[in-house]
């Protein structure tokens, strides 16, 4: 990811890697279903998506200029946060990774996920196809914790 896309790319880092997992199913299966824990569980994917950045309160049109490059990028990633808490909500917050990936409004989730992260990706630079980073891998891009 190039770090000179908006200011804020750190927070836009974790963002995008949510997104990413969120939006591919094959992922999601391979990783998710799997218990993998280099990529963390759902629970974690929604807290880089809004724990930082308060997109569960705030539109992602607050953060142009910041964390996003424009209002489309803006307008893709809120319809993705919409879709996600939609589900979190139903659900709840630390459910087994079945319990998120089989219910009726998970498709809609990954399509809304998907586009998010393609727009962000293909500002980025970066090809959106290639599989998310585990978390030590952003952490070390991101200079996190």
């Amino acid at each position: 990811m190039r770090q000179s896309t908006v200011p804020w790319w750190r927070w836009r880092a974790q963002v995008r890697s949510a997104l990413h997992m969120f939006g591919d199913p094959t992922f999601q299966h391979e990783c998710w279903l799997a218990g993998r824990p280099e990529y963390g569980t759902i629970t974690d994917a929604v807290y880089r998506l809004v724990g930082d950045s308060w997109l569960d309160r705030w539109s992602a049109n607050a953060y142009v200029g910041c964390m996003f490059a424009d209002a489309d990028e803006a307008a893709v990633v809120d319809a993705a946060v919409v879709e996600i808490l939609a589900v979190l909500h139903e659900i709840g917050e630390d459910a087994p990774a079945p319990a998120y990936l089989t219910h009726a409004r998970w498709s809609q989730v990954q399509a809304a996920s998907r586009a998010a992260h393609v727009a962000l990706a293909l500002t980025d630079e970066d090809d959106p196809d290639v599989r998310p980073d585990s978390l030590d891998v952003l952490r070390i891009r991101t200079g996190g914790r």
